[in-house]
């Protein structure tokens, strides 16, 4: 069995209102990346993903990056755990969910 490591995120700056989301699930999907997204009233948005380590890496470092109109100013990570993956929705790899 291959290695995964689970991660969840809290993204503050400017990703709200500027695709940030879309992106997020589309760098997830690009790289067969499982977990969710969502805004949460704050400002912020919450991401939880799981996958291969390297796969997760290049995952955050686009995240910091974001959308052309997004600023990123900082993302607090920490471990994530399989309760945190489990909140995406039905045979979905990757969720949008409502905002928290």
């Amino acid at each position: 069995m291959s290695e995964r490591v689970i991660s969840h995120l809290i993204v503050k700056g400017r990703v709200q209102g500027v695709g940030y989301r879309a992106f997020v699930e589309h760098e997830a999907q690009r790289r067969q990346l499982e977990g969710w997204v969502r805004n949460r009233r704050d400002g912020s948005v919450e991401i939880v993903v799981a996958g291969a380590p390297s796969a997760v890496e290049y995952f955050i470092d686009a995240c910091r990056r974001g959308p052309f109109a997004a600023r990123v100013s900082e993302i607090d990570q920490r471990e994530g755990t399989a309760d945190d993956l489990s909140m995406r929705r039905g045979n979905e790899a990757f969720s949008v969910l409502p905002t928290l």
